[in-house]
This record gives C-alpha cells, sequence and structure tokens, in this order.
C-alpha cells in the first residue's frame, strides 16, 4: 500500500504532466488537421495556375506562410516530428491510471455493482486496453475500414457495449476512465505504430530515390483524422471526475457516457472545419 502523502503527490504530478501534454498533443492534431483541410482548398483553387498552394497566417509578432509539399526539396532539410506530445499523455495517462486505480483498488472497485477481486478488475481493465487496440486495428485493416460511415457505426456500437459492460463491473468511475483510457491508448498507438511509420518509409523511399506510396500517406491521414474525433470524448471523460452526479454517478451512467462520446464525435465534426 503507497503511503497517502507520496500517492498525493504523484497523483498531482503526473497529472499535471498528462494535462499539458495532452494539450501540446491535441493541439498539434488539430492544428495539422485544419493546416490540411485549408491547404486542400487552396490546392483546388490554384490548380490551374502551375503555383504552389500557401497559407499565409499571423500569430503573435511575426507572419507565417505555410507551403505543403508531398517531396521536400532537399531531403538533407531538418523534418521536425510530433510525436513525443502523444508518448508523454499516454506514458503520463498509465502512470496516473496506476497509481489512482491499480494500488489500493479503492477506486477501482465497488461492492454496491460487483464483488469483483481488485486483482481481477485490474486484469479486465488492462484487458480492455489490450483487446480494444486489437478490435479497432483489425477492422481498420480490414474492409470496413475503408468505408468511414460502417466503421464510426460498428466502432461506437463496440464502445457502448463496453462501457455497458464495465459498468456492471468496475466503480462508475473506474468504467470511464477506462473508456478514456481505451482511446488514449488507440490514439497513442495510432501515432507509434501506424503514422510514424508510414513517414518513416515514405522517407525512406525519397532516400533510395524512389517515389512514396501515396496510399501510405492516405492511411496516416486516415489515422489522424481518427484521432480528432476520438480526442472531444476523451477530455470530456478526464473532466467527469468532477461531476459525478450527472455522470458515473448516476444509475445510467453507461448511457450518459455512450451519448457523450456520440455528442463529442458530433461535436469534432464541426470543429475540424472551424
Amino acid at each position: 500500500m503507497i503511503n497517502p502523502t507520496l500517492s498525493e503527490w504523484l497523483n498531482l504530478i503526473f497529472r499535471w504532466i498528462h494535462v499539458f501534454a495532452a494539450i501540446m498533443w491535441v493541439g498539434t492534431t488539430y492544428y495539422f488537421t485544419w493546416l490540411d483541410a485549408r491547404l486542400t482548398e487552396e490546392e483546388k483553387a490554384v490548380a490551374n495556375t502551375g503555383t504552389a498552394a500557401q497559407i499565409w497566417m499571423v500569430h503573435s509578432g511575426g507572419f507565417y506562410v505555410v507551403e505543403k509539399r508531398k517531396i521536400p526539396d532537399e531531403l538533407s532539410r531538418k523534418l521536425h516530428w510530433f510525436r513525443w506530445e502523444a508518448g508523454t499523455t499516454w506514458l503520463s495517462g498509465m502512470a496516473l491510471l496506476i497509481i489512482v486505480f491499480y494500488m489500493g483498488g479503492g477506486a477501482l472497485v465497488d461492492p454496491d455493482v460487483s464483488d469483483i477481486s481488485v486483482n481481477a478488475a485490474i486484469a479486465l481493465g488492462v484487458g480492455v486496453l489490450i483487446v480494444g487496440w486489437i478490435v479497432y486495428d483489425l477492422l481498420m485493416l480490414s474492409p470496413v475500414g475503408k468505408s468511414e460511415k460502417l466503421f464510426a457505426v460498428i466502432a461506437y456500437l463496440f464502445i457502448v457495449g463496453t462501457a455497458y459492460g464495465l459498468s456492471r463491473v468496475l466503480s462508475g468511475r473506474a468504467a470511464y476512465i477506462h473508456i478514456g483510457a481505451l482511446f488514449g491508448t488507440i490514439m497513442a498507438a495510432n501515432v507509434w505504430m501506424h503514422i510514424l511509420p508510414a513517414q518513416r518509409r515514405m522517407i525512406a523511399a525519397l532516400n533510395e530515390g524512389r517515389k512514396p506510396d501515396e496510399a501510405l500517406s492516405a492511411r496516416a491521414k486516415l489515422r489522424s483524422k481518427q484521432n480528432t474525433f476520438m480526442a472531444v470524448p476523451v477530455v470530456f471523460i478526464m473532466i467527469s471526475n468532477h461531476y459525478p452526479g450527472v455522470t458515473y454517478g448516476d444509475r445510467y451512467n453507461w448511457i450518459i457516457l455512450s451519448g457523450l462520446v456520440l455528442a463529442g464525435w458530433i461535436a469534432a465534426k464541426f470543429i475540424r472545419r472551424a
């Protein structure tokens, strides 16, 4: 059993890191999504002029111009990667999951919900993260992943079923957090297991004098797009801890969570267009 004072400090430190890293990650993801959408519009506007699409912006004390290229003009140019925001967010989130829920288990189980043991609850929680990622990834790699609407319907039904199942075994708060952790795990795995490897393979092709596979770019872009949809429900779940009466503490907590996940996806659709 961890010392209560030490637990409090660890909770505070890792929560601070987690929230700030999440701000950087979500901000970067939405910024590049917005940028890509605006550049796509510009590409259509200048399609017959032979000029490159550019976006001009003003921020703080300067003016900035951004241009999208499928191939850099010089392979020796320094490429700035965006990866540690995702890694730091996920690692600090897992640290919080362990500190708050797995060490001691007081917040993980609720005798009024089920008589599951702490060890069994931990195994269930970790299993949900692993199996959830595998199911998501297999769906994305299957023919279902080629239809965004069909994938969204199946994924939503999976989330509703998972929320219901967890709410019948774990405490309401733990059920909510594990859905959030599942989204976060999928988002981080998308970055580290698909988006970054695709970028590396594209750069390797350029270094070898080959044209990069555009399918790699399209798949990486789709994973990044889906991350923007998962980010909104994740933020809601992060703050739901402060409103137990209308979220995880409610009798129909899983229905509330399912509804707000859907609302978050709808909100993300409009935010992406802003």
